[in-house]
């Protein structure tokens, strides 16, 4: 007979995943990339203000002369083009979010995320596998939380000319710019965690996540 202490703990991370949240996890890894880069170049090399010197030296290098005034006028219509881009991407990603919702629900009860961390939690306390596992389960239910939070206080912030939006526009800011760093932090542990895991243990998870092809 074999009892819950003897019995073995499955190779989850050895499964591949359904096509559906394969798909939807690497358009997810594509649209943040993209939204991360707007960021960055948003807050460096299109900074409106780090440009206004700079309009204004090309202009006087061509012969014309320019006020700081419309010097910050032209450096903010690049800064402008380019969070309107991450505006776009936002749509995007409350729109994967929503699918994730949808897909998670239709999924088959011993694929859903629930049933996984109830099925881990049953195991021996102590086991590797278990915390190991129980770790990455619970860390995808907080990158799904902190996912929705950004999702959520985005749209506030691209619809904040709807008048009822409006008084809570300035808290909705605030909470996407704190939020940030949480999903910046888990996407660092996650990459380095799947790197570490193919390079060891669990190696074809990376291949598995693309081909869906499970070890035997």
């Amino acid at each position: 007979m074999i009892t819950s202490a003897s019995r073995p703990v499955p190779h989850y991370f050895q499964k591949a995943k359904p096509a559906s949240i394969r798909l939807w996890h690497w358009l997810t890894f594509l649209f943040f990339t993209i939204s991360i880069t707007t960021v960055i170049f948003g807050s460096t090399l299109f900074k409106t203000n780090n440009n206004i010197e700079m309009v204004q030296q090309q202009v006087q290098e061509k012969g014309g002369t320019v006020t700081k005034s419309q010097a910050w006028s032209v450096a903010h219509e690049y800064s402008d083009k380019l969070w309107m881009l991450h505006k776009y991407i936002g749509f995007g990603l409350s729109f994967l979010i929503f699918s994730r919702i949808i897909i998670e629900v239709r999924l088959s009860k011993e694929k859903k995320l629930s049933t996984k961390i109830r099925s881990a939690l049953g195991y021996p306390a102590g086991t590797p596998e278990k915390k190991h596992f129980l770790f990455v389960q619970f860390s995808y239910a907080v990158f799904y939380i902190l996912f929705i939070t950004m999702a959520i206080t985005g749209l506030v912030q691209a619809f904040e000319d709807v008048e009822w939006l409006k008084p809570v526009h300035n808290l909705a800011k605030e909470t996407h710019s704190i939020v940030q760093w949480g999903l910046y932090t888990f996407f660092v542990i996650h990459i380095a965690g799947v790197i570490r895991a193919d390079l060891t243990k669990h190696n074809g998870i990376v291949s598995r996540m693309i081909n869906g092809k499970e070890n035997n």
